[in-house]
């Protein structure tokens, strides 16, 4: 049946009349009288009979107003963008893929953000094994997360906060017995955190414009490897401002800034367009994004606050 039929005749069941139905649905009441026409054939019921001035339902036009209605409210709701969502009945799997780091400071307080408003959703985090490839692209990743690069053209992004670099080594490290400058800073052994065992970056570009080097002993491939190790010798590693505090201290670690001219770390999640207007994959993000973040919407100290999300492409 014509979909503009069924709305006539839930007008006409809810007002009894061909003028006022007419005037609910902006059309007139010749062209109502046509639909009802076409509706009684269809129906084969008269549907609404004259009874002295007025129009009376017919009984079965009263067993069709309820199910008439509640059939147009399902219609609007598929055709209406994330209209009827409600989390609490979301069940559904999220992969995120996240440097270590930043999933050890933000899983917990992620999934308890998640599971107070849907029990049923669970989170893998995978490592950053697909940066670079096609991993949002084929949906074998949902949001990518952290320092985003070589993403395909039609990638949408959104920019999250910026977190400077600091130094982290053990608590009794020489380094802590005066002051730290570049040129003790290169002095020191270091660690590299790479997973391709690159051991050249941003550091040592800013140590050779003061005419210093320094000596990456080992490269690990992971940000808690390197702290497990900075722990255990009189290695240097890298790591956030104002990140997992607590972890720090109870490893028996510090950090400290560096002292060198350094843009900090702009992170951000990633997604692919094909998610954009999902209600349950933007209700996914938002958490995300707040888990990241702490309450008062600020990012770490020097870090920017996140902007809105206006799901840019991402620069190719």
């Amino acid at each position: 049946m014509d979909l503009n039929l069924l709305r006539v005749l839930d007008a006409l069941l809810q007002e009894n009349s061909v003028t006022r139905a007419a005037e609910r649905l902006g059309s007139s009441p010749a062209a109502v009288s046509r639909s009802l026409a076409r509706l009684r054939r269809t129906v084969g019921d008269p549907l609404l009979v004259r009874a002295g001035q007025g129009l009376v339902p017919t009984p079965r036009a009263e067993e069709l107003r309820e199910e008439v209605a509640a059939l147009l409210r399902g219609c609007d709701n598929v055709l209406r963008p994330g209209a009827g969502f409600d989390a609490v009945h979301l069940q559904r799997t999220f992969t995120v893929q996240a440097t270590d780091l930043l999933l050890v400071g933000l899983a917990g307080s992620l999934t308890e953000r998640i599971h107070a408003e849907a029990p049923r959703v669970d989170v893998v985090f995978l490592p950053e094994a697909l940066e670079g490839g096609p991993g949002l692209r084929q949906g074998w990743v949902d949001v990518e997360l952290g320092v985003l690069g070589h993403l395909d053209p039609e990638i949408r992004t959104r920019r999250l906060t910026r977190m400077p670099l600091v130094g982290i080594a053990r608590s009794g490290h020489p380094l802590f017995d005066g002051r730290i400058d570049a040129r003790r800073f290169a002095a020191a052994d270091h660690i590299g955190i790479s997973r391709l065992g690159k051991r050249v970056g941003p550091i040592d570009s800013a140590l050779a414009a003061l005419g210093l080097r320094r000596r990456t002993a080992v490269v690990v491939p992971s940000h808690t490897s390197a702290m497990m190790l900075a722990r255990d010798t009189d290695l240097v590693a890298l790591s956030v401002a104002d990140w997992l505090p607590d972890t720090i201290s109870a490893m028996g670690l510090r950090t400290f800034p560096i002292p060198l001219d350094l843009e900090p770390l702009d992170l951000g999640m990633a997604w692919h367009p094909r998610n954009s207007a999902d209600p349950g994959h933007r209700w996914f993000r938002e958490h995300l994004a707040s888990a990241l973040l702490p309450p008062a919407g600020r990012g770490p100290t020097g870090a920017r606050p996140s902007l809105p999300d206006r799901a840019r492409p991402a620069k190719a």
